[in-house]
C-alpha cells in the first residue's frame, strides 16, 4: 500500500512487523522514495482503503533508531510468506486471518 502525506506518495508498505509476544501489530515496513527503509509506527497510521496516511513525514523513522522493535517483532513475511492476509484493528490487534 501506498504511504502518503496530504495525497503525496513518500514510500510504500512492504511488510508488517508483528510483536513476537502477542498478536499486535507494531507499524510497517516502509520502503520509501529514496530506497530507504524506514519504520512507521501503527499507532500514528491512518488506514484507508487504498493508502496508508500520515500527518508529517517525520514519523517515518530510520531503523537504526529504533532497534527496540526489531528485536521484539518479527514480519508479516517472516511468518507466512504472504500467503494470508490479516485483519487488523484499530488499535493494533490482530484480529483474524484470511487465506489469499
Amino acid at each position: 500500500m501506498p504511504v502518503r502525506v496530504r495525497g503525496i506518495q513518500l514510500g510504500r508498505a512492504v511488510d508488517l512487523l508483528i510483536d513476537r509476544n502477542g498478536p499486535r501489530a507494531l507499524g510497517f515496513d516502509v520502503l520509501c522514495g529514496d530506497q530507504a527503509h524506514r519504520f512507521l509506527p501503527f499507532a500514528v497510521a491512518i488506514l484507508k482503503e487504498d493508502a496508508i496516511e500520515i500527518e508529517s513525514p517525520l514519523v517515518l523513522l530510520d531503523f537504526g533508531q529504533v532497534g527496540f522493535y526489531r528485536e521484539q517483532a518479527t514480519t508479516l513475511r517472516a511468518l507466512n510468506g504472504g500467503s494470508a492476509e490479516l485483519v487488523v484493528g484499530r488499535d493494533g490487534s490482530i484480529e483474524g486471518v484470511t487465506p489469499r
